[in-house]
């Protein structure tokens, strides 16, 4: 992969978080503020409505799936390396938080919808955590719920002759939501299960 080509998905990186900034930061009144780890948590503009198509093949909405508080990920079942730790980690968080007798979805978006049929999806999910959701969609749908998380996702161009093995660059926010209000908080890459666990606890108690 070229050094260009790698500071390019650097820069739309930083710019999904540049985002999230600008339409987050600077809120007053923030029934949530004790909890927040940066300035560049909170509500804004992120999240909002969308319809996809869950693991049976069913299209369900976003006032559907999102019945509880849930932590959010958008990736893709053919993920060689950044997806698994991501997704392992909400899902070491989902378990603490239950050994704790709190009770979070955890969510997976694919932004792969060529290859991650609802069955792939299942297989996936049912691998990562028995109560992790699974969604997929049309590309048009699944571009509406990036668009409304502000997530940032390109399909690399596959080698001649494997055209069924290409990767997808995309963003790694994880998003943590709350019925009643939405869009909480995103965490990074580099927070521990433990951490994010406490971290979500903490809006619970708060909310």
């Amino acid at each position: 992969m070229s050094r260009p080509f790698i500071l390019a998905v650097a820069a739309a990186v930083i710019a999904v978080a540049a985002v999230i900034y600008m339409v987050t930061a600077g809120r007053t009144g923030d029934d949530f503020a004790e909890c927040r780890t940066a300035a560049v948590a909170g509500g804004g503009d992120i999240g909002g409505d969308f319809t996809l198509v869950d693991e049976t093949g069913k299209t369900v909405t976003s006032a559907e799936v999102l019945d509880a508080p849930a932590l959010i990920y958008f990736g893709y079942t053919f993920c060689p390396d950044v997806c698994p730790l991501d997704v392992a980690r909400n899902a070491e968080a989902v378990e603490i938080l239950e050994e704790r007798g709190v009770m979070v979805k955890p969510v997976f978006i694919s932004i792969d919808p060529k290859r991650d049929t609802p069955e792939a999806v299942a297989d996936y999910t049912d691998a990562m955590h028995p109560r992790m959701l699974g969604l997929t969609g049309s590309p048009e749908q699944v571009r509406a719920a990036s668009q409304a998380y502000r997530t940032y996702y390109k399909a690399q161009e596959a080698a001649p002759g494997e055209e069924d093995y290409y990767l997808v660059d995309h963003s790694t926010f994880t998003y943590f939501t709350m019925p009643g209000h939405g869009f909480v908080e995103f965490f990074r890459r580099d927070i521990t299960g433990e951490q994010m666990a406490d971290q979500v606890q903490c809006f619970l108690n708060a909310g």
